[in-house]
């Protein structure tokens, strides 16, 4: 056995008196886990894909135990890569989990779920959300700064599990999320001490009190959800409970370790990127795309209907954030390589779209994707996802730089409401995995008239997972002063404003084809696919 040199064993003596944290990210394409050192430093990494199912036209259901199995997965393989590097898994001092903010599942007294996990992308609820928000009641925007119901509310997805599950009414227990699913398994909770943070809790849309952190009896009755089958709110980095000894065996982490409240996955990103104070701007390029700002509060112009904007309470105290959306933003990217190209699960692939899409002047040779691979909102419900205007020299790069451009006209939408409502947008961070693509970075920028930056670690929600895990054992006394440490920036991106000119003009003639030219398009290809439902029937 050669013994190692005298720098090498100094390194691991020094690498083994570190302390780690563990975090990982239930998102809805995959689920990440990493553990990083007290310095902030990823010392090891696993990853792996999640399963999306289409069970009916505009309904998109998971596994929330396929959740917690790669979980434990990432850990086991985590502990792996650490003992291989020489360093002692028993310095892991806390674990804490972020997950999708807009999507539940119902559990039973044990714990254990007993319906699909459902979120942002399922349309199933669209027609009680018709219905909800033909009430026209005050109250949702007053407490919760979102006045209309959405169908990627996880409140609409409670009331249509307690009306379309068999035998739900009678054995649900909680109503619960992903990463707090996970993270009540890890620490062997049953239902009555399942928890939801304070972040997360505001993702339900409706039926809580947004600046004082409760929820709302008042809005849970109109919206017939008993109050009884909601999680306890907790703050992210409260303690819930310590790793189980049958967790530790299956994973090689020791038994006994503290387990975090957890917290939204947006939340985390927008913090790991720097956005906190308020007026900044995030671009959260992830599976739901979505450009966010930070605010002190409720913003009434920002809440109005017509804006069709979310509203939550963010991670840290007295931070909140509006956000428009584009549900399929890195959702479509996927669904072009791996359905059109059929190239699932190549990620070098991106790469070779992103040059040829660099070589296709803007506005991709006048050829237009509609990118609502499941469905519209509002005057657009009807919409579904297609390409326009191809010829016989439309070719991938032209495909793929439309479908880039296609999200940027979204966003364009979505900062013209901020910018009317006096934010100034001159400045955005650009984060999560859509922001390795420089040609889309540099598209948005265009788009939007507005400077962008990416940063060193794209991946902030991990990042920021293990900046709370050491918040909650005592060994940071503020975590905003870490964020602004680890916040590097990696590029910028100034705009072209003679392409914002152009962009702008293409822009306009979109919003009439959608709104205008294609609604009655878009109903009779609903009425079509209605027919060829019942063909299946």
């Amino acid at each position: 056995m050669i013994s190692p040199s005298p720098i090498t064993f100094t390194k691991r003596m020094e690498e083994n008196k570190m302390n780690y944290y563990l975090g990982f990210d239930a998102g809805t394409q995959s689920v990440k886990v990493a553990v990083y050192d007290e310095d902030m430093n990823c010392i090891v990494s696993s990853s792996s894909p999640t399963t999306l199912n289409y069970p009916e036209p505009g309904w998109v259901s998971m596994d929330v135990d396929e959740y917690l199995a790669l979980t434990i997965k990432g850990m086991k393989e985590c502990a792996s890569q650490m003992k291989e590097k020489g360093l002692d898994v028993t310095k892991i001092k806390s674990i804490m989990g972020d997950g999708v903010i807009c999507g539940i599942c119902g559990v039973d007294k044990d714990g254990n779920a007993i319906t699909p996990y459902i979120n942002y992308l399922d349309s199933r609820t669209k027609e009680d959300v018709e219905l909800v928000n033909s009430w026209d009641l005050d109250i949702f925007g007053k407490e919760t700064g979102n006045p209309e119901a959405n169908c990627m509310f996880p409140a609409m997805f409670a009331r249509w599990f307690l009306k379309n599950i068999e035998g739900f009414k009678e054995n649900g227990a909680k109503f619960i999320h992903d990463a707090p699913y996970v993270l009540a398994h890890l620490a062997g909770l049953s239902a009555k001490d399942m928890f939801v943070d304070w972040g997360t809790m505001s993702g339900w849309g409706l039926g809580y009190k947004v600046e004082e952190k409760c929820w709302s009896k008042e809005q849970l009755d109109i919206l017939g959800i008993p109050e009884e089958m909601m999680p306890r709110i907790v703050k992210p980095w409260d303690i819930i409970g310590h790793l189980t000894e049958e967790i530790a065996q299956e994973t090689g982490l020791p038994a006994g370790i503290p387990i975090c409240g957890g917290a939204g996955d947006t939340m985390q990103s927008m913090i790991g990127c720097g956005v906190i104070k308020p007026d900044q701007a995030a671009d959260v390029a992830g599976t739901c795309a979505m450009f966010c700002i930070a605010t002190d509060g409720i913003n009434e112009e920002l809440s109005k209907p017509e804006n069709e904007l979310i509203f939550n309470s963010g991670t840290l105290e007295n931070t909140y954030f509006y956000w428009g959306f584009i549900r399929t933003g890195g959702l479509a990217l996927r669904w072009y390589r791996d359905n059109v190209c059929n190239e699932a699960g190549n990620g070098a692939y991106f790469d070779e779209l992103n040059e040829k899409a660099q070589n296709v002047p803007c506005g991709s040779k006048g050829v237009l994707f509609l990118p609502y691979l499941t469905g519209g909102f509002g005057e657009t419900s009807n919409a579904s996802a297609c390409f326009l205007n191809m010829t016989m020299d439309t070719d991938q790069g032209v495909q793929w730089r439309a479908v880039l451009e296609a999200i940027g006209y979204d966003y364009m939408s979505v900062t013209d409401i901020y910018k009317k409502a006096g934010v100034p947008l001159e400045f955005m961070t650009i984060t999560e995995g859509g922001s390795n693509s420089e040609v889309w970075n540099q598209i948005k920028a265009d788009m939007l008239g507005c400077k962008s930056a990416t940063l060193e670690n794209a991946q902030g929600a991990v990042l920021t997972d293990a900046v709370i895990a050491a918040y909650a054992v005592g060994d940071l006394e503020d975590p905003s002063q870490v964020f602004e440490k680890t916040r590097k920036i990696k590029k910028i991106y100034e705009p072209d404003l003679i392409r914002t000119k152009y962009y702008r003009s293409i822009y306009e003639q979109q919003r009439k084809l959608i709104k205008d030219d294609m609604a009655a398009v878009f109903q009779t290809l609903h009425q079509i696919s209605k027919i060829q439902e019942q063909s299946n029937d």
